[in-house]
């Protein structure tokens, strides 16, 4: 089968795929307990000469990044949005969350970083 603009195929993630995932990802109670500290100072306290942590704030009406932890070799949809020459693919990867991942240049294969075509049942 030839693949072609809006196909989905399958998407292994990478290790680099899925740090990029966590790190940019948080939780609710963590965006609740940031919410609380929107009224504290914003300036760094000093005590003794050390620079005291300051509470995490999280501005109203960000956009948040929330779903499920993730892991090199995990296997996603993903809708391809560009056909590029010698099989390489652009798409969106539809995570376990509401966010997505964009994976560029991607090839056919079966190692992580790589697009396959779904097992037919």
């Amino acid at each position: 089968m030839e693949i072609t603009l809006g196909r989905i195929v399958l998407y292994k993630l990478s290790s680099d795929d899925a740090a990029q995932i966590n790190r940019r990802r948080t939780t609710g109670a963590s965006i609740a307990e940031r919410i609380k500290n929107n009224n504290l100072p914003t300036q760094e306290s000093r005590l003794g000469g050390d620079v005291l942590d300051v509470p995490q704030k999280w501005p109203l009406g960000a956009q948040a990044h929330i779903g499920n932890s993730v892991t090199a070799g995990d296997v996603f949809p993903m809708l391809v949005t560009r056909v590029w020459s010698q099989g390489y693919v652009n798409g969106q990867v539809f995570l376990d969350g509401n966010d997505s991942l964009w994976a560029t240049s991607v090839t056919e294969g079966t190692e992580e970083r790589n697009w396959f075509w779904p097992p037919r049942i």
